[in-house]
This record gives C-alpha cells, sequence and structure tokens, in this order.
C-alpha cells in the first residue's frame, strides 16, 4: 500500500480530491488492476435516480443466488425490520470483473458515485490511498449498533488505510475443503463427532488424498486449476501463509518473499496432485462435476460453491482448508461495504449510508444462506447460525483469515492472481520444477512492483 498518496481523514473531504481528468483516467487505470481494458460506463447511473431523488444509491455485483439473497435483505430494511426505520433503496447491479472496479472507479472521480458500493476487501488498497473511497465515522455506524469489536481481527485489520476504516466486511468468503462424509468415513478421515480429522503435517494431507482415493475407487481430492486465473494462487497463498514466511510485496520492489517455504509450498502442491491419486489437470468445472458425481472424495473450493453442491446429493461436509504447516491461515477475501468519494456529500444521506450498512449486516442469516461467513460476529452467536450445516463447521476460518497483499495491483479478479497462477499451473502439470516455477512468481511480482501506483 503506498503512502506516497495523499491521505483522507475522517474530516470533510479535501479539495486536492477533486479530481482533474488526467487524474480520472490514471484512477481508471488502477481500478482495472494493471490491466489495459475496462468496460463500457453504461452502468453509471446519478445517486438522484428514476426511483427518486431521496432513494439510497447502492452499487454491487451480486448476480445469480447471492443477488437474489441481497433482494431479500434489501427488501427486509428496506420495510423497517426489527422495528427501525424503513430505507427506498435504488440498486444497480453491475457485472463482477475488473469492469466493475472500472466503473466504481470512474464514478467516485467523476462525480456519479452511489452512496454505498460493494467491493472485495482485497481491492481496498487500490483505492483508499488516492481518495476513491470516503472514510467510515465509527461513532456514527456505532450508535447503529455496529462496532469494531464485532468483526474478527484478521479481517477487520484489512479495513483501514493509515490508520482509518474505509471499509465494512458484510462476509469472509474462504477457500475450504468440501468433502463427501460417507467416503471421509470410509476412508479413517472423521472424528466421532462427524468432523474432519486435523491433518497437521504435509504428509498427513497425501495420506488423506490415497485414503479417499481407496474409498471413491477413483480420485481422492479435486482440485481445478487448469486456465484459471486465481485457483492456484488461492491454494498457495494459504498454504504459504501456514509456513509462517513473509509474504510482502513493498512499493518499487524488490519482493519479499522467502524462496525456500514457497518451494516447500509448491512442493507439496505437486506431490498432492500427482496426476495419480488426485488428478492435476482438471478445469474448475471439470473438478466440480467430478466431485458432484462421486468421483473423488474431497474438494478444494470456495464456500461459494455450497449451493451448488447441496443439489448433488451428497451428505455433504465442510472444513476450514486443514492446517499442514506451522501456522494456521486460511485463504479469503470478504464482501465489504465502502463509500465511494463524494466532492459535497449531504450529511443527511452519508448518516442513512452508515445506518443501511448497520440494517443490512443485522441480515447476514440470510447472506449465510449461500455459504459465506457473516462478518458481523453477533450473528454467528445465533441459533440460526449454528443449525446451518455446514455452514457453521468452518465459521473458525474467519479467525485465521489471510487477504492478498495490500497492493493496488492485487486483489480479486486481479491480474496480479492471473501472473501468479500461470507458472503454479505449469508446475502442476508437471512442465516446470517448483523452483523455477516460484522463481518465476517473484519475477512477476517485482514487474509489477516496478510499475508506478497509478493514485500516488
Amino acid at each position: 500500500m503506498s503512502s506516497r498518496s495523499p491521505a483522507q481523514g475522517p474530516a470533510a473531504p479535501d479539495p486536492v480530491h477533486r479530481l482533474s481528468r488526467r487524474r480520472l483516467l490514471r484512477h481508471t487505470m488502477a481500478a482495472a488492476g494493471g490491466l489495459l481494458a475496462a468496460g463500457p460506463l453504461s452502468g453509471c447511473v446519478s445517486p438522484a435516480s428514476a426511483s427518486g431523488a431521496s432513494s439510497l444509491s447502492v452499487w454491487d455485483l451480486f448476480q445469480g443466488g447471492d443477488g437474489m439473497l441481497m433482494d431479500e435483505m434489501i427488501e427486509a430494511v428496506s420495510k423497517g425490520a426489527g422495528g427501525a426505520e424503513g430505507f427506498e433503496v435504488d440498486r444497480t447491479i453491475l457485472d463482477w470483473g475488473p469492469s466493475y472496479y472500472t466503473k466504481l472507479a470512474m464514478s467516485a472521480a467523476g462525480g456519479r458515485a452511489s452512496d454505498v458500493a460493494a467491493m472485495h476487501l482485497s481491492r481496498l488498497a487500490g483505492y483508499a490511498p488516492g481518495g476513491l473511497v470516503d472514510p467510515f465515522d465509527l461513532d456514527l455506524l456505532a450508535e447503529f449498533g455496529v462496532t469494531a469489536e464485532d468483526f474478527a481481527p484478521a479481517v477487520w485489520s484489512r479495513t483501514r488505510h493509515e490508520g482509518t476504516v474505509y471499509a465494512i466486511p458484510l462476509d469472509v468468503h474462504p477457500f475450504i475443503v468440501f468433502y463427501d462424509k460417507e467416503a471421509a468415513e470410509k476412508a479413517g478421515l472423521l472424528t466421532t463427532s462427524g468432523e474432519l480429522v486435523p491433518m497437521g503435517s504435509p504428509e498427513a494431507l497425501l495420506e488423506a488424498g490415497k485414503a479417499l482415493a481407496g474409498a471413491t475407487g477413483e480420485a481422492g481430492i479435486l482440485f481445478g486449476h487448469v486456465t484459471d486465473t486465481a485457483q492456484n494462487w488461492r491454494l498457495f497463498a494459504g498454504l504459504y501463509a501456514q509456513t509462517g514466511a513473509e509474504f510482502a510485496l513493498p512499493d518499487g520492489g524488490p519482493p519479499k518473499i522467502d524462496v525456500d517455504a514457497a518451494v516447500r509450498v509448491v512442493t507439496l502442491m505437486t506431490r498432492l496432485f500427482d496426476g495419480k491419486t488426485n488428478p492435476n489437470n482438471l478445469d474448475y468445472n471439470g473438478a466440480l462435476a467430478a466431485f458432484t458425481s462421486g468421483r473423488g472424495g474431497m474438494a478444494m473450493l470456495g464456500e461459494w460453491e455450497l449451493p451448488t453442491l447441496k443439489k448433488s446429493g451428497l451428505d455433504l461436509g465442510a472444513a476450514p482448508f486443514p492446517q499442514v504447516f506451522e501456522e494456521p491461515a486460511v485463504y479469503t477475501d470478504s464482501h465489504s461495504f465502502v463509500l465511494p468519494h463524494q466532492d459535497d456529500p449531504d450529511p443527511a444521506r452519508r448518516r442513512e449510508a452508515h445506518r443501511y450498512v448497520a440494517e443490512i449486516l443485522k441480515q447476514s442469516l440470510t447472506w449465510a444462506s449461500a455459504g459465506h461467513i457473516p462478518a458481523y460476529q453477533p450473528v454467528l452467536a445465533e441459533p440460526g447460525y449454528a443449525a446451518l450445516d455446514p455452514q457453521s463447521s468452518y465459521a473458525d476460518a474467519a479467525e485465521v483469515a489471510v487477504l492478498d497483499p495490500p497492493n493496488w495491483f492485487a486483489g480479486a479478479g486481479s491480474n496480479f492472481q492471473n501472473r501468479m497462477c500461470q507458472p503454479l499451473q505449469s508446475a502442476l502439470l508437471g512442465n516446470t520444477t517448483p523452483e523455477k516455477a516460484v522463481r518465476q512468481m517473484v519475477r512477476e511480482a517485482d514487474t509489477l512492483l516496478r510499475q508506478p501506483d497509478p493514485v500516488a
């Protein structure tokens, strides 16, 4: 995260954030995560929308099942859930990906920002330093029943830039393991209470794969990564964090990456996905299809696949990603709420924006039905959450969450993840060695670090 950008405190926006056309274009480049192509601005709307100037304007990227759940949550708060005053909400849904973040940046830089927007927490470093999002007033949030103590420290620590909070997490969505309970029991991998046994070492994970392969008569552990722009990075980043080694990308470089630890991780990945016990050449959909059809005992996936997996008819179990190295860590991200920058925000609308965020968080038991872990921890204490199976079995992942490095070019949907994935894919396919793959990853990171931060 660059310290060269003008900082923005909790007070009214400073005039330096009234951006010129030149700075607007620079912001756009940053929002694209280092990509040269960006989508059109056809989704942009004015806060004073057709549904009425008093409507609270909200942008997000939730479609499909998640979109329907968000509709349900917005309907609840609009009607005044729990006796609270209701809202009139104008929701705009945009396509997920680099184009979403480009549009979000341009709306903030061009004076067409929504009152509230969704953002992956891993992307905050590309927005807060350049003044593309405004800070939250924590006293105001506390007035509506939401405080810093309501969030897991591992996630809350990533909401800040230079000590000021710019994002409020809605959820934690980790990279976990799903398993077929019948196969896991046959393989001797369940405790007496029916939970996945701790692994504790790389060898234990390798043995678990063999036991699951024996139980299914086919594959043990499934992982889809071929041509995927994120999967290899998710697996690597979580395992690397478990080694306790530093992975830091300071401005200007060079990268601070423990090469020995990284080689250790990639070596395990190649041993695990050896093309025999566990396939090494599956794409994402191929791995998903193999698991749902019973051709594997375990799958390494994001928790967001829970709705699809539940439809398969499997006796489905889930757990945080197993700890196999020295420290507990689970790779994750977080859908969060931000306040897109406005040059002269109306105090009453800003107050309503804070209240809206607080009320939506209180509805996140609904959000949890899709598999996401509510970031607002009071919801985790509700009996309704404990009854969610298998969601409640991996809730502890939020306590040891690890996100992308806090750099402007990193985060969900970024070119950074794609560039990390390519050498890892080569290693898993047997086209290069773990040592060469790691050296290529370091070179890719160094190249990105030498690019100037467009918002600095």
